[in-house]
């Protein structure tokens, strides 16, 4: 039985690889990575060889690119291209990549707009693309769009992101985007992580964010935003999944309202560098899994509750650049949160 088992294994191996062998790699896909290696420079020309990206004959595909096979045709499902210093603006043939499941992007010196064409990527289920060299990977049906971060991607967040009904993962983070954020992404019904920090982004932040059930992770941090933690709350059942909320180093004002502590999941909350003013509610001392606070360098007042200190959960609660009355002291040391690619495995 194992031996017919082995046998039959193998027999599919090799008929998929017949398969790849003799399928034709899709024309639209053919034209497109040709145009983005007519754009990309020396650094990944020569490792491209032959017109046929998913490889011709004796030809491997070119480096970087993963094809599959669909029907009696192959197209380009991943393409990875990171740490080649790629200079330009973000190459638009990708968008004819119908089929894309992830693009890696990262690392490189890529310029001016994410293309309005994104939204044509139906299947992306992870959009990623930080700066300072924003790199941009871009994972779609089964991944995501996953890696743009460490490029110089700018100009606005394009609303079409919103037509990614498949997306997961959103990382826009480290470039220099400016602009409001688009309340389209707020109908992205699948959405679990959005990082917008470090960015020129300006505007309140989207209270219709809070309609959406799956994200556990916001963060716009270190931008320009301004508003209230009310407004971004407004909503009845507003972030029911939310574990992670960072509107650090903003200009954020107002107080913090006792219906924050309806956001029964939330672990970390980080406020720090904004200019919100007086006292820290009791309600938000019943935040059950609270882990994280983060008050420093506001303009908080008034004595901070008792309960605070015996949370059974809380490991770490800064307050310093406050105004808080004599006694209040923080719990832990402060360190700043930093979250690895690693801990997002989609």
């Amino acid at each position: 039985m194992a031996s017919s088992r082995c046998e039959l294994l193998v027999i599919c191996v090799l008929s998929l690889f017949f398969v790849l062998a003799h399928s034709k790699t899709l024309k639209r896909d053919v034209k497109a990575l040709n145009e983005i290696k007519a754009s990309l420079g020396w650094r990944v020309v020569y490792s491209w060889v032959g017109d046929d990206p998913c490889g011709d004959g004796d030809l491997p595909p070119w480096s970087g690119v993963t094809c599959s096979t669909q029907g009696d045709y192959r197209v380009v499902t991943e393409l990875e291209v990171y740490a080649v210093s790629i200079v330009g603006p973000f190459p638009i043939a990708v968008t004819n990549l119908l089929d894309l499941t992830r693009l890696d992007l990262h690392n490189n010196k890529l310029t001016g707009p994410i293309p309005a064409q994104i939204g044509r990527l139906k299947r992306l289920k992870v959009l990623y693309r930080c700066v300072l060299f924003v790199s941009l990977i871009i994972y779609s049906v089964v991944i995501t769009i996953r890696n743009l971060r460490w490029n110089k991607l700018q100009d606005v967040i394009p609303p079409e992101i919103g037509e990614l009904k498949r997306l997961t993962h959103l990382y826009l983070s480290f470039n220099m985007f400016k602009g409001e954020i688009p309340k389209e992404l707020a109908t992205l019904p699948e959405l679990r992580y959005l990082y917008l920090q470090e960015n020129r982004l300006i505007g309140r932040i989207p209270a219709e964010l809070g309609t959406l059930q799956n994200l556990r992770h916001l963060d716009v941090g270190n931008n320009h935003l301004v508003g209230t933690i009310r407004e971004l709350i407004r909503f009845d059942g507003s972030f029911p999944a939310l574990r992670n909320l960072y509107l650090n180093n903003n200009y954020l004002s107002g107080g913090i309202p006792a219906q924050l502590s309806k956001l029964t999941s939330l672990e970390i909350v980080y406020l720090s560098y904004n200019k919100f003013i007086g006292n820290i509610p009791f309600a938000i001392s019943h935040i059950p899994k609270l882990t994280f606070l983060y008050l420093d360098h506001n303009q908080f007042t008034g004595r901070i509750p008792d309960a605070f200190y015996k949370h059974p959960f809380l490991k770490e609660m800064y307050i310093e650049g406050n105004m808080f009355k004599q006694g209040a002291t923080p719990i832990g040391t402060h360190i700043v949160l930093e979250v690895s690619d690693s801990d997002f495995v989609v």
